[in-house]
């Protein structure tokens, strides 16, 4: 009777110190009172915990997936400037889902795994991993800023201050975005849609155009007044439209995907170069060169001189709210002649990130 009244107390005291919450694959996650050791299922989820977390960043994470130093480089570097500590977080996996290593996970004892809906780490689909990591009494939370990034950027940071114990400064967070948000999406009151084509990943292959619609960046495009040209042709997130396609439904604004930085200009000269340690001089340029003798150089929008670029990992990042502005301002420079989306980004960072902004993350053609 006395060992079943001490286990009954014990059962008790665990389940007043647990708390549940849902996460944005609708899962109900029993989780610790405190969290104190987390494992990263896609590093690029560090840009969210800094939101919350600050100056104390490094301070939970006990191992992380290495995308983040491998596909942005230079952006990881900035962190790494700041936060030396982060060079010796272990690396549980590389850039892709069934690089994840569920042994070294478990080697590390954490208290939490965050993943995200999908993307370069383990997602829903990856069953045999959850259940291993289920067995072992490791939650797993789902996040995502990739697959409907507009909706669920406010949904995903507000679970992740829940779960961390940083509501306030989650809820900070979402005053300040959802505000901005606005401004584009009551400013398009009226107005028709203007077309555009968004050509994902410039330089990375020869071949013409890969882009996104469902998902992603394809999302930014609807909430800043675009009609999608390739939504027809491409049922899902991500897709390939030919060059012989565009000139035959002509966009009337086109945008580019920067994905080449200071690290990866020397192999990938193609790339438009933008983000971390970027001029402005040296993003135009590289968007000048991208547009000579292309495919895309035939098209009524680029000769008009109506041609962008924006960083790439936006498309992955709870700071996409700019990418929205800027958007806004290429489609109806008119409507949004007074927006500004670089005080927005200049803003973000001085509030809600531990480093500074040094960089540039899009650009026009002359």
């Amino acid at each position: 009777m006395k060992l079943l009244l001490t286990t009954l107390l014990c059962l008790l005291s665990l389940a007043a110190s647990a708390r549940t919450v849902t996460d944005l694959a609708g899962r109900s996650v029993t989780l610790p009172d405190k969290i104190g050791r987390v494992v990263l299922g896609e590093g690029r989820f560090m840009v969210a915990l800094a939101i919350l977390e600050g100056a104390d960043l490094p301070s939970r994470i006990v191992g992380s997936m290495d995308e983040f130093s491998r596909l942005d480089p230079d952006g990881y570097a900035q962190y790494l400037k700041r936060f030396p500590e982060l060079a010796q977080i272990p690396r549980v996996g590389q850039a892709s889902a069934d690089s994840f290593s569920l042994e070294k996970t478990l080697s590390l004892k954490p208290q939490l795994a965050i993943f995200g809906l999908g993307g370069h780490g383990p997602s829903p689909k990856d069953e045999t991993l959850l259940k291993g990591l289920q067995a072992a009494g490791v939650p797993v939370v789902f996040i995502d800023f990739r697959n409907d990034p507009l909706v669920n950027t406010p949904r995903s940071m507000r679970l992740l201050g829940q779960v961390l114990g940083r509501e306030r400064e989650a809820e900070a967070y979402l005053r300040f975005y959802e505000s901005e948000l606005a401004r584009v999406t009551d400013g398009l009151r009226g107005l028709p849609r203007t077309r555009v084509f968004l050509e994902s990943r410039v330089g990375l292959r020869e071949e013409c155009c890969e882009t996104m619609v469902r998902g992603m960046m394809g999302r930014f495009i609807d909430a800043a007044g675009g009609e999608n040209v390739a939504r027809e042709l491409v049922p899902g997130e991500v897709g390939q439209v030919s060059a012989e396609y565009l000139l035959t439904h002509q966009p009337d604004v086109y945008i580019a995907t920067a994905i080449g930085n200071r690290t990866t200009v020397q192999s990938g000269p193609q790339r438009i170069q933008m983000g971390a340690g970027i001029s402005a001089a040296d993003a135009q340029a590289s968007l000048a060169r991208r547009l000579q003798g292309m495919p895309v150089a035939a098209l009524t929008a680029v000769k008009a001189g109506r041609a962008h670029a924006v960083w790439h990992h936006f498309y992955d990042s709870p700071l996409n709210v700019v990418a929205v502005q800027a958007f806004a301002k290429w489609l109806h420079p008119e409507r949004f002649a007074t927006l500004d989306p670089n005080a927005t980004l200049r803003t973000l960072y001085e509030r809600f990130q531990p480093i500074p902004l040094n960089g540039v993350y899009w650009s026009s053609a002359r």
